[in-house]
């Protein structure tokens, strides 16, 4: 699951955002959203190929909401204010229901950020979304690797560059119980193992999880099955299953489940602080990873933001409270599998304003001014880590421009809704439950037909 709704902690961002506008201020004579742009000055040198729409509007529809709205706000003023292009941005938590309502009753926005390749497929499809433009094309494959881009192809056109990114591979820590027990952070899968049994013999369950989401219940196990599955079967057959060319209870899909069973399936491993495998079933995905500032579990594998879910005045770094490593390769040889999601930027509408914001979105400018402000990952390969401030998205970065990394999508995210986000995640569930995993594979490939 592409996990967008995300609660932030009290951060201390009035200073950040302060910062951020007296960088992007493009001096005097701005445009009051809508006026005459000040593209003659220096500071609108970047913008240059953007120009000629001064007063111009463009709407943009998202599940982004509260503080990071404000944040992407603040990353593309000066862009409004070099180009005279009016932005207006919308988001909304009913925005996965909403957006297929509004596209079908003739009220699309101009662009949206879908999460969803699927979603974006389905409105490929029915002809509703617009072809990206050749600069918007040459822009996104110049700066984003070819694995992303696919996601947002379909039947052979290209329909728009990614946006922000969150990668799910990884697992989280507390180096300070690290260095007190002895213990080295894993770079192999059997040394995680290995790890995972030291822990239990000290007496401290070595996992904790939680997969509890109100109404999304389970899909942290889901990413747990594609995590890996990547690493045990690789790209070619993850995109095989994810686009069913092999049925859901194929034998390698099931071998990927037991593997993971042996960690989330094991009363020796889990559930630090909270009971024992039943227990994951029932705690909240917010909660799961708490235990390790308690001392009570010394893992958790959750994606990049996690980092938002930890209690109030946890320092999230290399030295701190908590922080995170790659969950590694089974057979590192054969490269570096990372799980991830992220939004997509298409558009509705062809006009040409339309067509320059969706180009500069795609841009290494757009993403280091938004980098800037603050918590953001990107798989833009212009992101200057220099720019990114947070350890955990600066790490993240690091992994996405990686040259060694396999980037693959969230797959529950690219199947088909009633499987994906109903009967994966429920067979996820069943399965921590107690239910064997042929016959918990089995129901959800009868669902896929």
């Amino acid at each position: 699951m592409a996990f967008h709704a995300r609660p932030r902690q009290a951060l201390a961002i009035a200073g950040a955002i302060g910062l951020a506008l007296a960088a992007t201020a493009c001096g005097t004579g701005s445009n009051d959203k809508g006026g005459s742009s000040n593209a003659g000055s220096a500071e609108c040198a970047p913008y240059e190929k953007y120009q000629g729409h001064d007063g111009k509007k463009v709407s943009i529809y998202s599940s982004i909401r509260e503080i990071e709205a404000d944040r992407l706000d603040q990353s593309w003023k000066q862009f409004e204010e070099c180009t005279g292009i009016d932005i207006n941005h919308e988001g909304s938590g009913e925005f996965e229901a909403q957006l297929p309502v509004r596209a079908d009753g003739g009220n699309a926005p101009d662009i949206a950020f879908i999460p969803q390749p699927g979603l974006l497929q389905r409105f490929a499809e029915r002809g509703q979304i617009k072809a990206a433009s050749a600069e918007t094309k040459a822009m996104a494959e110049e700066n984003y690797p070819a694995d992303w881009l696919k996601y947002s192809t379909v039947g052979g056109t290209f329909y728009g560059a990614p946006l922000g990114s969150n990668v799910k591979s990884f697992v989280w820590y507390s180096p300070k119980m690290f260095q007190e027990k002895g213990w080295t952070v894993p770079t192999t899968w059997d040394e995680m193992i290995k790890l995972s049994d030291t822990i239990a013999d000290s007496g401290v369950k070595p996992w904790c999880a939680g997969i509890e989401s109100q109404d999304a219940t389970g899909w942290p196990a889901t990413d747990w099955i594609e995590d890996v599955l990547l690493r045990t079967q690789g790209p070619e057959v993850y995109d095989q299953w994810t686009t069913h060319e092999i049925p859901f209870n194929d034998s390698r899909i099931a071998e990927a489940v037991d593997r993971a069973g042996t960690i989330l399936k094991n009363e020796k491993y889990v559930n630090g602080g909270f009971g024992g495998v039943r227990s994951i079933a029932t705690t909240a995905f917010q909660e799961a990873g708490v235990p390790i500032t308690q001392g009570k579990c010394a893992l958790h594998r959750q994606a990049s933001f996690y980092a938002n879910q930890w209690p109030s005045g946890t320092r999230v770094a290399e030295d701190g409270d908590v922080f995170a490593f790659y969950f590694p390769a089974i057979d590192p040889a054969k490269g570096k599998p990372v799980l991830g999601g992220g939004e997509f930027v298409v558009a509705f509408s062809d006009r040409p304003e339309v067509q320059a914001v969706q180009t500069y979105l795609a841009s290494g400018e757009h993403a280091n001014s938004r980098a800037k402000i603050g918590d953001w990952v990107s798989a833009n390969k212009k992101l200057d880590l220099a720019n990114v401030a947070n350890p955990i998205d600066k790490l993240s970065v690091e992994i996405l421009q990686d040259e060694k990394s396999v980037f693959r999508f969230d797959g529950s995210d690219l199947m088909p809704a009633a499987v994906g986000a109903g009967t994966f995640w429920k067979g996820m569930v069943d399965w921590i439950n107690g239910k064997d995993t042929a016959t918990v594979l089995q129901g959800i490939e009868g669902s896929w037909k």
